[in-house]
């Protein structure tokens, strides 16, 4: 029988953050005074940003500002409710009709995040004796979700094509229905999912394929439509989500698919049906967003320019970069205190980005994660670079064969052979330029 105690000793107790912030390393909740373009002010200090996932850089567009005032000037600041119910306004199906025509799909879904579109779809769709297959580096949204709904859950190693065949033919005889689940760009690596196989297992298997664009939405594809598209197989997800928090400057998220499955996730999924609808301001932003990506190109090439630089350059320095193929370039340090520290004196040089540390990652595979927008100068990237090189070698991280080579083992040992073969940080399709 359990011992009562106090339900908050935990609370007290638990000191894991206060440790990082005694050690003055803490790099968590810094406060932004303001942001313009790729720079923001935080301790009275302009510094360059690289840690955003404002892929594009529209947060600050003059169109998509004006549409979001416009938005607010028709509809007011909020729904005040859900919109099963109060909340649903011509804005919001009127991005749904856009967002389905831009994804390849029937019908899509608009939610108030992207989290609870993970949640919402995920827990709607699956029942008792079904099964999702999720890779093991799939975002917490999907975590969340598997635990919420009411069937069971498989995970598979990461982009790990002949373990995923493996789970299947082992346990897809035990289940009616059966998913496979994963991001198609991941958060942390920055590798792109090897989606051709997804989708040949799922046909093979009678699982279904659920796509989580989050950070492939606006980013892979001639249009920035996804994973589908970067691959040239333009509806062949069954289900494909995203998220407006990112490249499209707002909030929410999107889930598309056929318009029976929509249907029934609208009048199942709790997590839509009884959340406050999206705010009129960021629907109208992602409106926007979606007309300057089909009418700017230069965004979208300007962002896959920008990434190729920087992958160049940190490959070139000696940086482990986990093989990352997308503007999303990790840095592999090691150690947790190694990355805080390594952290802070980039935030003291004027350079801002966090670290992952466990259990978000490896223990021991604490890194840097960095990510690059469209709006980033060369002046940017080249202080950033100069930054880099020469903390890199101040740490041992660079510039030290010995210890080059024991990350690179580090990676192969926890992220496999993609980890340490170079490959070419560009999409298959290369954006449209006219």
């Amino acid at each position: 029988m359990a011992t009562p105690n106090d339900l908050f000793e935990k609370c007290r107790t638990w000191d894991d953050a206060k440790k990082v912030q005694a050690a003055g390393v803490y790099p968590f909740f810094r406060p932004i005074a303001a942001t313009e373009g790729s720079r923001v002010v935080t301790h009275g200090k302009r510094r360059v940003m690289i840690g955003s996932n404002n892929y594009l850089g529209l947060t600050h567009h003059p169109r998509v500002r004006e549409a979001a005032k416009r938005a607010i000037d028709q509809y007011g600041t909020g729904c005040t409710g859900s919109r099963f119910l109060n909340g649903n306004l011509v804005l919001h199906e009127e991005l749904e009709a856009r967002l389905a025509v831009y994804l390849g799909k029937e019908s899509a879904l608009v939610l108030a995040t992207g989290f609870l579109s993970n949640l919402g779809g995920l827990s709607a769709l699956m029942g008792r004796n079904d099964v999702i297959y999720s890779d093991r580096e799939n975002h917490a949204s999907i975590v969340e979700g598997m635990r919420m709904s009411m069937g069971e859950s498989v995970r598979f190693r990461h982009n790990d094509m002949a373990d995923l065949e493996r789970v299947i033919k082992l346990t897809r005889g035990k289940y009616e229905g059966a998913m496979i689940v994963a991001d198609g760009v991941f958060s942390m690596s920055g590798d792109i999912l090897n989606y051709p196989e997804v989708h040949r297992l799922g046909k093979e298997h009678n699982c279904r394929v659920y796509v989580d664009d989050a950070h492939a939405l606006g980013v892979l594809g001639p249009k920035g439509q996804g994973t589908e598209f970067h691959f040239n197989m333009p509806g062949s997800a069954d289900i494909v989500m995203g998220t407006f928090s990112k490249s499209f400057a707002s909030l929410g998220g999107v889930l598309a698919a056929s318009e029976d499955v929509i249907h029934y996730i609208k009048h199942k999924a709790r997590p839509f049906i009884f959340s406050a609808a999206m705010p009129p301001a960021a629907a109208g932003t992602v409106l926007e967003c979606l007309n300057i990506v089909e009418e700017e190109p230069q965004h979208l090439e300007n962002l896959w320019k920008n990434a190729r630089k920087m992958a160049r350059e940190f490959r070139r320095m000696g940086f482990n970069t986990l093989g990352s193929e997308t503007p999303i370039i990790p840095l592999l340090i090691g150690d947790d205190l190694a990355a805080f520290a390594f952290s802070q004196k980039l935030y003291e040089n004027g350079v801002f980005a966090t670290p992952v540390v466990k259990p978000a990652v490896p223990d021991g595979c604490a890194l840097i994660r960095t990510s690059y927008m469209a709006t980033h100068t060369d002046e940017d990237l080249d202080y950033v670079l100069e930054v880099m090189e020469r903390l890199g070698k101040e740490f041992g991280i660079i510039g030290n064969s010995e210890r080059e080579e024991q990350l690179r083992s580090l990676a192969r040992h926890h992220f496999g052979e993609r980890a340490v073969a170079p490959r070419a940080a560009a999409p298959v399709t290369a954006p449209v330029t006219a």
